[in-house]
C-alpha cells in the first residue's frame, strides 16, 4: 500500500488532463454573462442544499429576494447608541494610534493600528476608488490593511499579483458573482472594482499580493456551539456556552467579539467549529478525491484532489491561489459559488469540473481541514493557531 496513494494521485492527474484538454478544445471563449443571463443563473440555484451558515443566513431566499445596496461609510453619529462613546479615543496594546469608533466606521479612511506591520498603503486601499467620490470606500475597510478579511469576505493577503487582478477583471466583466443574491457586498464590490482605474488596481494587487499570509483562524472539532445571531452576514455568539448542536456546518465567529467589531483590531482572529470528524474527511477528499485502489482495480473518486492544482503544501501553483489556513466560510462559498456557476472564467469552470460532485458535506469537510493546515512557510512568521477538539 506504500505506492498506493502516488498511484491514485497520478491516475486522477492523468484524468484531469484529459478534462481540460477537452475543456480547451469546446470552450476556447467563454461569453460574458449579461443580467438577462444572470437572472437565468439564480433559477437554476439549487437553494435548498445552498450551505447557507457559508453566506451568513439562516434560511433559503425568497423568490425574487435580493440584496440592498450598502450605505456608502459615513463619519455620522448614530442615533441610537452614546455620542460621546461613538467619539471616545481607543487604544490597543502594543499600537501608538488612537481611533474612536466614528473612525473605524469610516471606510474612505481606513483605519491602521499597526501600520509599521506591513508596507505603506496605497491610496486605494486607504480611501478606495476615486472615481467613486463621496461613495467610495478603502480596500483596507473590509479586508483590513492587513488583508486578511473576515468570515464574510475574502482573505487576499499573499495571493499572487495576476490572480487579484483577474478576479477584478471578472467582477467588472459580470464573470463573477454570489450564488446568493441577497448578499451585499458582492455587489459593493462589484461596483469598486469598476470604478477603479487600471493604476489603482494594480497599485491594491501589489500592495495584497506583497504580504505573507498566516492563518489567524483556529479550527475546533465540537459537536455542540454557542447559540448565535448573524449581523452583516457574520455569526457573532449570544453566550459563551455550547449549547446548540452544530450539524453539519460550520460556525466561524471572532475570537473576541468587541476586539473584531468594535476595534477592527488586525491581532484578533477568529475561530471556525467544525463537526466531529470533518478534518479527517476531509483530508482524504482534499489528497485523493475520495479515490481507492482495491486489491487491482482503481475505483475513481469523486471529485479531483485539491492538492493537483492547489499543491500538496495547498500554497498554490501555476494558476491556482493558495488556500490554506485561509478562512472556511469563504472557501465553501467559492466552491459552492463555483458549482453554482456564478463564477464563469476559465480556470473556475476548470474547477466546476472538478467539484461538479460534491456535496454539502463534503465541502465541510474539505473547509475544516484546509483551513486547518499551517503553510509550513509561515509557521516562523506569527503564532500558528491550534486544532482542537471539543
Amino acid at each position: 500500500m506504500r505506492f498506493a496513494k502516488p498511484a491514485v494521485l497520478g491516475v486522477v492527474c492523468f484524468i484531469l488532463g484529459a478534462v481540460v484538454t477537452r475543456y480547451y478544445d469546446t470552450h476556447r471563449r467563454t461569453p460574458q454573462p449579461n443580467e438577462a443571463a444572470q437572472r437565468a443563473e439564480v433559477a437554476k440555484i439549487d437553494f435548498q442544499n445552498q450551505p447557507l451558515w457559508a453566506y451568513g443566513f439562516d434560511r433559503p431566499p425568497l423568490p425574487g429576494e435580493k440584496a440592498l445596496p450598502q450605505n456608502p461609510p459615513s463619519r455620522n453619529l448614530r442615533p441610537n447608541e452614546d455620542p460621546v462613546e461613538q467619539t471616545r479615543l481607543m487604544r490597543l496594546p502594543g499600537s501608538n494610534a488612537a481611533y474612536s469608533r466614528v473612525d473605524v466606521r469610516d471606510g474612505q479612511n481606513v483605519i491602521d493600528w499597526f501600520p509599521d506591520e506591513h508596507p505603506p498603503m496605497p491610496n486605494v486601499v486607504a480611501h478606495g476608488p476615486a472615481a467613486l467620490g463621496k461613495n467610495t470606500r478603502g480596500c483596507g475597510s473590509c479586508h483590513l490593511p492587513t488583508g486578511k478579511g473576515r468570515p464574510e469576505n475574502a482573505p487576499v493577503a499573499g495571493l499572487p499579483v495576476p490572480y487579484i487582478m483577474r478576479q477584478i477583471q471578472d467582477f467588472r466583466s459580470g464573470r463573477r458573482h454570489s450564488a446568493d443574491p441577497r448578499k451585499p457586498n458582492t455587489n459593493t464590490m462589484i461596483e469598486l472594482a469598476k470604478s477603479l482605474t487600471d493604476e489603482e488596481l494594480k497599485a491594491a494587487a501589489e500592495y495584497f499580493g506583497s504580504m505573507k499570509w498566516w492563518p489567524w483562524v483556529r479550527v475546533v472539532e465540537t459537536s455542540l456551539v454557542p447559540k448565535t445571531r448573524i449581523a452583516g452576514n457574520l455569526f457573532l455568539p449570544l453566550e459563551q456556552e455550547k449549547t446548540e448542536p452544530i450539524g453539519m456546518r460550520i460556525i466561524e465567529m471572532p475570537e473576541n467579539e468587541e476586539q473584531a467589531e468594535t476595534y477592527r483590531n488586525p491581532h484578533s482572529g477568529f475561530v471556525a467549529y467544525v463537526p466531529v470528524g470533518s478534518i479527517k474527511k476531509g483530508k482524504d477528499l482534499v489528497t485523493t478525491g475520495g479515490a481507492r485502489i482495491v486489491g487491482n482495480e482503481f475505483i475513481r473518486g469523486k471529485s479531483t484532489p485539491c492538492i493537483t492544482c492547489h499543491g500538496e503544501d495547498l500554497m498554490g501553483q501555476g494558476d491556482s491561489p493558495p488556500i490554506a489556513g485561509r478562512s472556511p466560510s469563504y472557501l465553501v462559498r467559492q466552491i459552492w459559488d463555483i458549482q453554482q456557476g456564478t463564477r464563469n472564467s476559465e480556470p473556475a469552470q476548470l474547477m466546476k469540473l472538478a467539484i461538479a460532485n460534491l456535496t454539502s458535506e463534503d465541502m465541510v469537510g474539505i473547509a475544516a481541514y484546509v483551513s486547518s493546515r499551517v503553510p509550513r512557510k509561515t509557521t516562523e512568521q506569527s503564532p500558528v493557531p491550534l486544532v482542537t477538539s471539543r
